[in-house]
């Protein structure tokens, strides 16, 4: 199973992704596809995804058994753990102060 979920992603990309994956919800992209399509597919959304922002998330051996690749900016940024990947949360940007 892979999972890709972007945001402010170009139309272009988005009807691209769904040539190989099945949009089930706005920006949502479900399939089965093979490592070598995974990683074909990856690579057009590194290529088209401009300013907007992806993850991808697909199922294998691991111990937690999923992996997950993003890019972009976001408020979630992948950090390793003992070998676990996980997720942390940068804080708010804090509102311009006045005077």
């Amino acid at each position: 199973m892979l999972v890709i979920v972007t945001e402010n992603a170009p139309p272009r990309l988005r009807g691209r992704l769904a040539v190989w994956l099945l949009e089930i919800r706005a920006g949502v992209y479900i399939g089965s596809p093979s490592k070598r399509l995974r990683e074909f597919i990856w690579n057009q959304v590194l290529e088209g995804v401009e300013d907007g922002n992806a993850v991808m998330a697909w199922n294998t051996n691991t111990e937690s058994g999923y992996d997950f690749l993003t890019v972009g900016k976001n408020r979630r940024v992948p950090v390793d753990f003992d070998g676990l990947r996980l997720v942390s949360f940068k804080p708010l940007d804090e509102p311009d102060k006045a005077l």
